[in-house]
């Protein structure tokens, strides 16, 4: 079964408004801005007249520059920006503060039967998936920021 894979195309005066919007919330000219992305300025203006498409490298550069853009706002006006905003709500997933439907593998706390049976399920569906000879390397991650690594030879 083959992938369906969606494709939007760019709307060239969305991607110039957003760029717009850029510039006012760091305070830039089109001159400024070229400078700090290092492209020509005469490419700002192409882009700016609509004569230009963005390139990839255009954009990569963006993203690079400016930590609070998003790729799918910059392109699509999907998400918000700056991307703190959209950010602030996510849940924290590092420091686990969220109840997850995956077990917590490293608390020590008591599960009832039926959590053990699924953990003892999951157990069982991976011995069938993958062997010792399948696996190359595990790695465990210490809170101090330390790690340890175990490579199969």
């Amino acid at each position: 079964m083959a992938a369906l894979i969606e494709f939007t195309m760019l709307n060239q005066e969305a991607f110039i408004n957003r760029l717009n919007e850029v510039f006012e919330y760091y305070n830039l000219t089109a001159a400024s801005f070229a400078d700090e992305i290092k492209v020509q300025r005469s490419s700002i203006s192409h882009l700016l007249s609509g004569r230009n498409k963005p390139s990839l490298d255009f954009v990569l550069k963006m993203i690079d520059t400016y930590k609070e853009l998003t790729l799918d706002w910059l392109l699509y006006g999907k998400g918000s920006f700056p991307k703190e905003k959209e950010f602030a709500t996510q849940p924290n997933i590092a420091t686990n503060k969220t109840k997850s439907s995956q077990p917590d593998l490293f608390s020590e706390k008591d599960t009832t039967t039926s959590e053990k049976t699924n953990e003892d399920e999951m157990i069982v569906t991976q011995k069938k998936i993958t062997t010792p000879s399948d696996i190359e390397r595990i790695v465990i991650f210490y809170t101090n920021g330390t790690f340890k690594e175990y490579k199969n030879v």
